[in-house]
């Protein structure tokens, strides 16, 4: 339906109304779209794909077709005692039992309607594999790479990739692209395929002012938009949701900003909220992050716009917002930089510190945890080990034979400078140890000490104190190509060096309170008619835990179906009747 003017201002009528441009408010409105509903779809910022444009396009579904594919038939049995492991008492079998019953349906439809694509790797464990239903492979998957050019003039509006994730602006496909750019000095067969990775980008930079190549996450929302608008569903940028329109107790719509004007937006069916969360909320991260005090102390990747809007609409229509998980985050260890125009950038520290010769240290030059472990686990070790009144960071600690074969944070490996990185403070270097520590305010005494106790077992490939590279997940990211341990070998080739690490997060998980079919609940757990959510606006199925890669996408394009398919079945039911 288009505009229309009445007495009351501007007027715009359709079916559902979905704010936020992400994976799940776009799973949303294409399932509700393709299923006969008139959607519309509204950005609060000025390009489309929200988190998930800058996110690794990661997706964790269990029982999938292509888990069967691989000839992995894993019964929901096994999921569901996984994640009733990793939940703890925040279990929620409803919505567990809803998510592992539609992902694989989610996926099938995705795949056989849509633009969407993904690849999953044979192996690629979960973060507790050896938990009680833990799995080594066959549920996280990641999105194809697609071809930016199949989105026409609408390529301008995607949203960028994190800059510190991207080698010349370049979006590196994970998993096995990552490792030929690491290997592109020691095989010929990596050199070439970099030095065609990197032709074929500068040569799209030339002809078209961006990479065409689209992978991970900006892939993933690259490829969510193409299917919206091969089903010419509206999306309306710069356009944010300012108040709900709630008629004796059921929500009809919503007002939203467009163009310096307030245009009520009448949606017959429902309103789906996919605002991408609270990470930039300094408010609710003041009341729900414990090492955050002020809101201040918490540094996150997620795009500025993410500001809780989502939440704080659900409240002012009666929702509840869960504020009782253990982990109301999906923390990571992320390290500040400053970008060529002066903006701070924000590096989240995935894979560096499974690696054979890091280690990470606290003020005092103690290890805390083992640094192979899952981004999530590793930040809650790191809130553990810090000492009341101090500011919680860690050190990451190399020496100059793995920052060059490895590369650390945003530095990169060989034949990469470093200067940059070392004028600018982010990197520190010290040709002895003692000298590394008074660079970074760590504790020389203490950290020689620890130094000595890893490298005396490090030869041999083994970590006493915490294990590192013991679990499956910990030797996933490690060096395949080293050995005994992938993840361990001795700190002792001067110069040494140090990245420091502060807290931040890939999305939050205390959301609103939903219902199976993703309907928002209210105080005394009733549904509010017309109200639903998904994505990181809903209450995390996880319980505040980080079972595995890709854990916020893949719920987010379930419970983004899981809307979309119920707001389409109740208006047949209406129409029915």
């Amino acid at each position: 339906m288009g505009a229309i003017i009445d007495n009351t201002g501007e007027t715009y009528e359709c079916d559902v109304l979905v704010a936020g441009s992400g994976c799940a408010g776009m799973a949303a409105a294409i399932t509700a779209r393709h299923r006969g509903l008139d959607v519309l779809v509204v950005e609060k910022e000025p390009r489309f794909g929200g988190t998930t444009a800058r996110s690794g396009g990661w997706l964790w579904i269990p029982g999938t077709s292509l888990a069967r594919a691989y000839g992995i038939n894993e019964s929901q049995d096994a999921a569901r005692t996984y994640l009733r492991h990793e939940a703890g008492n925040n279990f929620d079998a409803a919505r567990v039992d809803a998510f592992l019953a539609a992902g694989p349906e989610a996926v099938d439809f995705f795949t056989t309607e849509t633009a969407l694509r993904f690849d999953m790797p044979l192996v690629f464990p979960d973060y507790h594999a050896e938990a009680p239903g833990g799995a080594q492979g066959g549920r996280s998957m990641v999105t194809r790479p697609f071809d930016g050019r199949e989105l026409g003039e609408h390529i301008k509006n995607l949203g960028a990739p994190l800059p510190e994730l991207t080698v010349f602006g370049m979006m590196l496909g994970s998993g096995k692209e990552i490792i030929h750019f690491m290997r592109a000095t020691r095989s010929l067969t990596s050199a070439a395929y970099v030095a065609k990775r990197l032709s074929r980008h500068l040569l799209d930079v030339l002809r078209h002012g961006r990479g065409m190549t689209l992978t991970n996450g900006n892939a993933l929302a690259g490829r969510l938009a193409k299917s919206a608008l091969d089903l010419k569903i509206p999306l309306w940028l710069s356009s944010p949701v300012r108040e709900l329109i709630v008629e004796s107790g059921a929500v009809h719509g919503g007002i939203v900003t467009r163009e310096g004007r307030s245009v009520h937006v009448r949606a017959r069916c429902g309103v789906v909220l996919a605002c991408g969360g609270f990470p930039h909320d300094v408010a609710r991260r003041k009341a729900m992050f414990p090492h955050a005090p002020t809101g201040a102390e918490h540094f996150s990747p997620g795009p500025v716009g993410n500001t809780g809007d989502g939440l704080r609409l659900a409240e002012a229509a009666g929702g509840r917002i869960e504020d009782r998980l253990p982990n109301a985050a999906a923390w990571v260890p992320v390290s500040l930089t400053r970008r060529k125009d002066g903006s701070r950038g924000v590096m989240p520290h995935f894979i560096d510190r499974a690696k054979p010769g890091v280690i990470a240290v606290m003020r005092d030059g103690k290890r805390f945890a083992n640094e192979g472990n899952s981004y999530h686990d590793f930040v809650q070790d790191l809130m553990k080990a810090a000492k009341p009144g101090e500011e919680i960071a860690a050190f990451l600690i190399c020496d100059h034979k793995t920052l060059r074969k490895y590369g650390l944070g945003c530095v990169p490996p060989f034949p990469m400078p470093l200067g940059h990185h070392l004028g600018s403070g982010y990197l520190m270097r010290g040709s002895t140890l003692a000298e590394l520590a008074g660079q970074a305010g760590i504790d020389a005494k203490g950290l020689a000490e620890t130094v000595a106790q890893f490298n005396a077992t490090a030869g041999e490939g083994r970590d006493p104190l915490f294990g590192k590279g013991t679990r499956a997940y910990n030797r996933y990211q490690g060096d395949a190509l080293h050995g005994p341990n992938p993840c361990v070998a001795p700190i002792a080739n001067a110069p040494f060096y140090a990245i420091k690490m502060v807290i931040g997060d890939l999305g939050t998980y205390a959301g609103i309170v939903t219902d199976a079919n993703a309907r928002a609940l209210d105080a005394e757990g009733r549904v509010i008619p017309g109200l639903y959510a998904a994505g990181n606006d809903m209450a995390s199925i996880m319980g505040g835990n980080y079972p595995g890669a890709g854990i916020t996408l893949g719920p987010a394009l379930t419970f983004g179906y899981i809307a979309g398919r119920h707001l389409a079945d109740s208006a047949a039911e209406r129409s029915a009747a």
